[in-house]
């Protein structure tokens, strides 16, 4: 007999789960809605931080921007949330930019400005070729997906149409679906065309080999012309922050450090154990990645079931490094123009193909770029297998929290200047090594062109390849038709009360937006429509 009884328990207090666990609550008053959080904390692969002594700024260690135009959900549940909420509380956002003409590229050695690729493509030290050459990074991609599927990339289509052009589409007579996004790129373009859309992107696992049914569409809408992105003014945790404030007001509950395994289906429910007891539930949603999910499964035979679909989609590594410093030094790496004004370094990002890969010129809680005083960047934003680099300069992965004091073994932690590390500080508990950050710091030197190592203040960093996450986001394997899995997962087993959510089976992998849309899938068994616009 179990020890307590709920009528839905929701396990994973990312946004899928507590945006599911709260709509579910104002549906149903009545009904006792558990979140259980094996962390401290609400947000899942959403962290928003704020470095000491930098009080109007966030790092943003997790998911950090979207694009309103693309995804609407987000974009409506932030409309919603805001309708409900105070001004002083709203979640306000503000321009994100990306790839500013005047920003730095540093690729085989070679210093060149980002607007360079086109108006001195001489300089460009790829063999691009007819027609590549004098073409941006995401030029040569689109020109490359144009081939592959003929008309999609027509700016008038819709993404639902691009998705179903590529789920439809064959290329040299074979399903798209049934073949890796690497493999057909490099059947329209040549080595050093690929290896230069590669480096100049900024991104390893996103033109790697996942399924190219699923990858076009995704990279279209992800990196297509000119894409509009917004960054959150509190930071994007705010989001889900909000969400189980909004739950648990209604009567709901959040349990962190409440790890659940052993789940089993019993008299048309599902019993599990957490925090030391048997719990049985009328309905059980699971908003977890991969993963997640595996770890899960070990302890859970009705998981066991239904492996194949879990396995459809493979976690890809994420890496991410924050430093502080007095001052912005990256603005004297801006260029003089033939009047004499000097167009300073100051926002979005810069690309190299050394390990730290991109860096972005991080920005005040205002989206404005910091002039004076303190100021911060995401010194490495890495993914796929270029996050290796920093495996031998850190804790081991999947075991960096839970060794305590054999962590200073591998390497020591950085300490701040003048600072006493504080453990409640959440900064401070995503501490970087202090090899990592000596590291970084010599490369982000040799990046912009220093004769110096500019000096860093403090660090933080994080690596969503550790568990229970596995990686920073999730990809289609080839030969899955995700349309129908996607489809079947939400409630796997027959007409029992499991379900599972989340970005990592959805049509926008690595994005909020795509944790919505399951969650907008899975709340439609329960008898709920899409959210709507206040």
């Amino acid at each position: 007999m179990a020890d307590e009884k709920i009528d839905i328990a929701i396990v994973g207090g990312g946004v899928s789960g507590v945006y599911s666990a709260w709509r579910l609550k104002q549906a149903n008053p009545r009904q006792k809605i558990v979140v259980f959080e094996g962390s401290d904390h609400i947000g899942g692969r959403l962290l928003s931080v704020t470095p000491p002594g930098i009080p109007n700024m966030v790092a943003e260690l997790g998911g950090m921007r979207i694009l309103p135009k693309v995804q609407p959900l987000i974009s409506t549940l932030i409309d919603a949330l805001n309708h409900l909420l105070p001004d002083s509380e709203q979640i306000k956002l503000y321009p994100f930019p990306v790839d500013e003409p005047q920003n730095i590229a540093y690729l085989r050695g070679t210093y060149l400005r980002l607007s360079e690729f086109t108006t001195n493509p001489d300089k460009v030290p790829y063999r691009l070729g007819f027609p590549n050459h004098g073409q941006t990074a995401g030029s040569v991609m689109i020109n490359a997906i144009e081939q592959i599927v003929p008309g999609i990339t027509n700016p008038d289509l819709t993404e639902d149409q691009r998705r179903e052009m590529a789920q439809q589409a064959t290329f040299s007579g074979k399903p798209l679906y049934q073949q890796g996004f690497w493999n057909v790129l490099m059947r329209v373009i040549n080595g050093e065309s690929y290896q230069y859309s590669l480096d100049a992107g900024g991104y390893d696992s996103t033109m790697s080999n996942w399924n190219a049914a699923d990858a076009i569409p995704w990279y279209l809408s992800d990196f297509g012309v000119q894409p509009v992105y917004k960054g959150f003014t509190k930071g994007f945790q705010e989001v889900p922050r909000v969400l189980a404030k909004l739950f648990i007001e209604a009567g709901g509950e959040v349990r962190l450090n409440s790890s659940v395994s052993a789940l089993e289906s019993l008299d048309g429910a599902v019993q599990f154990q957490a925090d030391g007891k048997s719990v049985r539930a009328s309905s059980v949603i699971l908003a977890m990645p991969r993963r997640s999910l595996d770890l899960l499964a070990d302890s859970s035979p009705i998981l066991q079931e239904i492996n194949g679909l879990i396995s459809s989609v493979t976690p890809r590594p994420l890496f991410k490094l924050f430093t502080t410093y007095a001052n912005p030094w990256w603005r004297a790496a801006g260029y003089s123009k033939p009047d004499g004004s000097v167009v300073p370094v100051e926002a979005g990002r810069s690309v190299t193909d050394i390990p730290v890969r991109q860096t972005y010129y991080w920005p005040k809680s205002d989206g404005t770029p910091v002039k004076t005083g303190p100021a911060m960047l995401l010194a490495s934003y890495d993914d796929g297998d270029n996050t290796g680099f920093w495996d031998g300069l850190r804790p081991q992965r999947h075991q960096h929290k839970a060794r305590g004091q054999s962590v200073a073994k591998v390497s020591e932690p950085f300490v701040a200047e003048n600072r006493k590390p504080n453990p409640e500080l959440e900064w401070d508990q995503h501490q970087a090594p202090y090899r990592m950050v000596t590291e970084v710091a010599r490369q982000l030197a040799t990046m912009h062109g220093l004769s110096y190592t500019p000096k860093v203040q403090d660090a933080c960093f994080r690596d969503w390849g550790d568990d229970p996450f596995g990686g920073g986001w999730n990809s289609w394997n080839i030969g899955v038709k995700s349309w129908e899995v996607k489809q079947k997962i939400i409630q796997p087993i027959g007409r029992q009360p499991l379900y599972i959510c989340g970005e990592a089976y959805s049509d926008a992998q690595g994005w909020v937006e795509g944790a919505l849309q399951t969650a907008d899938m899975m709340l439609e068994k329960f008898g709920l429509d899409k959210l709507k616009n206040p």
